[in-house]
């Protein structure tokens, strides 16, 4: 009686660490995961930039300055629509 009890457990623990397994190997890549944050920041900084370009205050460094916080999301944005193309391919 011992024995098949201990037998069951051994098999139950290999079916569960093979699902286990399985189920690693089928996760995405990080990209996709926050790319809507990335959009949104992407929105809210050229949305700034095209208001503020509007105001007296307007100068290089606030240009430069928005330029350098656009590019980085810029890319990222490339990066999502490359990769949400080739999911859907």
């Amino acid at each position: 009686m011992l024995t098949t009890a201990v037998s069951t457990s051994a098999v139950s623990t290999a079916a569960t660490s093979t699902a286990a397994g399985a189920i690693s190997m089928t996760t995405t890549a990080g990209i996709p995961e926050y790319g809507v944050l990335a959009v949104i920041g992407l929105i809210a900084f050229l949305s700034a930039k095209e208001i503020l370009s509007a105001c007296s205050k307007w100068n290089h460094s606030i240009s430069s300055l928005l330029d350098i916080s656009i590019l980085p999301l810029l890319v990222s944005f490339a990066a999502i629509v490359v990769y949400k193309v080739v999911e859907i391919v």
